[in-house]
This record gives structure tokens, sequence and C-alpha cells, in this order.
């Protein structure tokens, strides 16, 4: 690599595979939409109805589909990256510029934040400004807590999770490994239940908890609610977008995706690999299938 912003293409393709046509020694910084790349940067083709766009691109390199090369190949001048999925490429390689210009936070706890005593957290964590920790939580290592999350007693950080700022995660909540939850979301805040009794209601302690696989994106302002006796689960894998509500005692199945604004309803039990598009709802009590 030559410095650390830029890395030469065929370093690139060494990464992240793909067949390489053009020079291995071009040297790009970042990647770009296809109108606007320019000479130090790539883009990509995920459409073939961009075909006409990519042969025009002034970008270094494309990364294309095989079904796509021959006819972009025959008016762009440019290096190509032939892969089976274009868009994964892209993410993976999007993943790698960002790593080169985010710095990486200093590891230990900042002074204003408050650790409780018999909290663990590992030498490798960082745990930003006013952040608290309360009783017996753990935080594992290379987990990144940023300003003015509140980490609940008992409760589980795992490997290189990241928090975003004033994130709550309340008491004896467990989340995996190299999960992203994003600024204003609340794991494990009560669930919504009551008894009716006389025309008033008679709220039911929630003693779950939220358990959070590996792997896991959880939006902005996302709720996920404790159970009231069993736990809620995420998945792993599961990729949540921001103000989601996820009820008490719900089960989302490993890799499922859900766009902004749904909300799903206690007691929903949710397949693997499902997806749900903006502001869908589902009901409580139900379950949907894999897939």
């Amino acid at each position: 690599m030559a410095n650390n912003m830029a890395i030469r293409l065929g370093e690139l393709v060494e990464r992240f595979g793909g067949q390489l046509t053009g020079d291995p020694g071009i040297e790009v910084t970042a990647i770009a939409p296809l109108d606007r790349a320019g000479a130090s940067e790539i883009s990509f083709l995920s459409n073939s109805k961009m075909r006409g766009l990519a042969a025009r691109s002034q970008a270094a390199a494309l990364i294309l589909a095989p079904g796509d090369e021959p006819e972009v190949a025959a008016s762009y001048d440019g290096a190509r990256i032939v892969t089976a999925n274009p868009y994964a490429w892209f993410a993976r390689a999007a993943q790698f510029f960002v790593a080169l210009r985010t710095p990486v936070p200093e590891p230990g706890v900042h002074p204003t934040a408050f650790v409780h005593p018999s909290a663990r957290v590992d030498a490798s964590a960082h745990v930003g400004p006013h952040v608290t920790v309360e009783a017996g939580a753990v935080i594992k290592t290379g987990a990144v807590i940023d300003a003015g999350c509140y980490i609940g007693r008992d409760a589980v950080v795992g490997e290189d999770t990241h928090f975003f700022a004033n994130v709550t995660f309340h008491a004896r909540c467990i989340i995996g490994a190299r999960g992203i939850v994003h600024s204003g979301a609340v794991i494990g805040g009560d669930g919504f239940g009551f008894a009716v009794d006389g025309g008033s209601y008679i709220k039911i302690p929630q003693t779950g908890r939220v358990l959070i696989g590996d792997d896991v994106d959880i939006g902005s302002n996302t709720t996920v609610d404790r159970g009231a006796l069993d736990d809620t689960v995420i998945e792993d894998g599961d990729k949540l977008d921001n103000l989601i509500q996820i009820g008490h005692n719900c089960r989302i199945g490993a890799h499922t995706a859900m766009a902004g604004c749904v909300g799903v309803a206690g007691s929903a039990n949710i397949g693997k690999h499902c997806t749900f598009g903006g502001a869908a709802m589902i009901n409580g009590h139900i379950e949907i299938a894999d897939n």
C-alpha cells in the first residue's frame, strides 16, 4: 500500500477476489458513483440498465458482473474487476476504505465515565465520556462504547461490538460479537404487559432479557423490549433499521432484515432470512416461516 489512503487494484482483488483486467498497480483511494468517479476512484455496476453510464465513467476501475463485462469493455478504457456479486464486492471494499479513514478509538476508560467496581471492562475496550457501566456488567475485547451510553447491571457487550453515542442497554441484556447499535437505541426496556381489573390496568413485571447474537446491526432510535418471562431473541446477522419496535418475547430469526418503522408485536416468531419493507406491521403471537 502506497499510503494509508490508497491501495493498488491488485491488492484489492487479492483481498476480495474477482478477475482483474487492467494494470494491478493502479492506486485508488475511494469508491464513488458511476457518474462522479474520477481517476483515483473505483465504481460498480450492479444493475445492467446502467451499462451506458458505466461505459462513460471516468473511474479508474469498474466492478461488474460477467454478463455486463463484454458490452462495457467495448467502450470503457479503465480497469475492470469481474465478480459474480458486484454489490457485495462493493460493500466489502467500501468497509475497507472507511476503515482507512476512521480513527481507531484509544483503549481505556474515559475519566468522566462511571464503571462500577464489580463490572469487567477488557483492557482493549474503549469506554467514552460520561458512560455508565453498572454492577456486574461485562464489556469484552475490542468493544467500543461511545459517549453517554448506559450499560445496565449484569449486561454483556461482546467482542468488537460498537455502541454509538447514547445507546441504552438495560440490565442482563446480552449482545454478541461485532454488533453495531446506533444512537438512541434502547435495548431491554419493559415490554408492554398489563392485566385489566375493574377497568384499570395492572402492570405485569417484565423479567426476561434481550439476547442478541453476533453480527447484528440495530438502527437509531430502535427499541427492543425485554421479555415478560422468557427472553426476546434477536438471532445472528439480523439487520434492523431505524425506528423499529420489537415487542416482548419476540424471536427474530437469523439474517432477517427490517427497513425503517417496522413494528413487531409481542410474541411474534419470525423465521430466518426474512425481509420486511418500511412500516410493515406484524401482529403478535403469529409465526412467519423462513425465507
